[in-house]
């Protein structure tokens, strides 16, 4: 068995730490003299593994009299990114499909729709009002891009990061030539109207038609697609 590198060992060490909860956000790294003491390593190994940490968004490390490495404090924007590469990947692959994705879609955003007509502020609905489309005026890239603003700033409204987390890499996903050219005649303005039907009920705070809107949607999506 080959043993990994001893910079990815330690970074393996300290991730581990960092999603235990025996380090918490905020909190600082032993300094990097300390770690190769303590481990037996380089410091550029020990530099290699730090690197390794804050690409993943683990830390951060700042400079000065007062710097060092900190644990992150938990971005639900940053760590969806990394879980976008990994869902492009599986979209794109042989054992994942489209009808994979709506269902997972549809596990989502009907409770989420359900939780931010409840929970839902002023800003919540302005941004969602931001993301609406007119597909009278706008181009394709222009829809596709408000469609996917839509549905994150309504798992931004559930107020609760985790559906924020799950939900965003969904909407990054492409849908694939093969289906972008079979779209039927106005599923733009079907798409359009479905969104502003949602805000409605999130500004009336009706959780069963927000629910029913949700679920209507995507049924619609699944056959159009289909």
């Amino acid at each position: 068995m080959v043993r990994p590198p001893a910079y990815q060992q330690l970074a393996d060490d300290l991730r581990a730490d960092i999603t235990s909860g025996r380090l918490q956000p905020g909190e600082r790294l032993p300094p990097e003299p300390e770690l190769c003491v303590k481990i037996g390593v380089s410091r550029s190994t020990v530099r290699e593994a730090l690197r390794l940490l804050a690409s993943q968004h683990l830390i951060v490390t700042t400079r000065g009299v007062t710097g060092g490495s900190f644990v992150a404090h938990p971005d639900a924007e940053q760590l969806a990114d990394g879980l976008s590469t990994g869902f492009a990947l599986l979209t794109h692959s042989a054992s994942v499909g489209l009808a994979d994705m709506l269902e997972l879609r549809r596990a989502l955003e009907v409770p989420i729709a359900g939780l931010a007509a409840v929970r839902r502020t002023d800003a919540h609905l302005a941004e969602l009002r931001g993301a609406l489309f007119d597909p009278a005026i706008d181009d394709f890239d222009t829809m596709m891009a408000a469609h996917a603003a839509f549905h994150r700033a309504m798992a931004k409204a559930t107020c609760n990061p985790l559906f924020e987390l799950v939900g965003s890499p969904l909407y990054q996903a492409s849908y694939g030539e093969e289906v972008i050219g079979g779209l039927p005649e106005g599923y733009w303005m079907r798409i359009d109207a479905d969104h502003r039907r949602l805000l409605e009920s999130l500004v009336t705070s009706d959780a069963e038609a927000a629910t029913r809107m949700a679920a209507e949607h995507l049924d619609y999506i699944a056959d159009a697609v289909r």
